[in-house]
C-alpha cells in the first residue's frame, strides 16, 4: 500500500486539487492511504515551498498545481 500525502493550503484550488488526486488514485486502482496535510509544521519536513504538493512514500513527487493529466501520469508511474 502506498502512503500518499497531499500538502495543501486552505483555499478552494488546493481542495479541488486534492479531490483530483484522490479521484485519479481511485480510477487507477492504486492501493493507497491518502492524507491531506494543511499544517505548516508538518509540511516543513518535506522542504516544499510551492503548494499544493504530492508526497508518495515520504518522497515529494510534485510541487505546484498540475492538471489531471499530469497527476495521472505521475501516479501511474508508481
Amino acid at each position: 500500500m502506498k502512503d500518499v500525502k497531499i500538502l495543501l493550503n486552505d483555499c478552494k484550488c488546493s481542495h479541488a486539487f486534492a479531490e483530483s488526486v484522490e479521484n485519479v488514485i481511485k480510477e487507477l486502482g492504486i492501493d493507497a492511504k491518502v492524507t491531506r496535510i494543511d499544517n505548516i509544521l508538518q509540511m516543513l519536513q518535506y522542504n516544499v515551498m510551492t503548494l499544493p504538493a504530492i508526497v508518495v512514500d515520504e518522497k515529494v513527487v510534485t510541487k505546484g498545481k498540475i492538471g489531471d493529466g499530469e497527476i495521472r501520469k505521475v501516479l501511474s508511474s508508481l
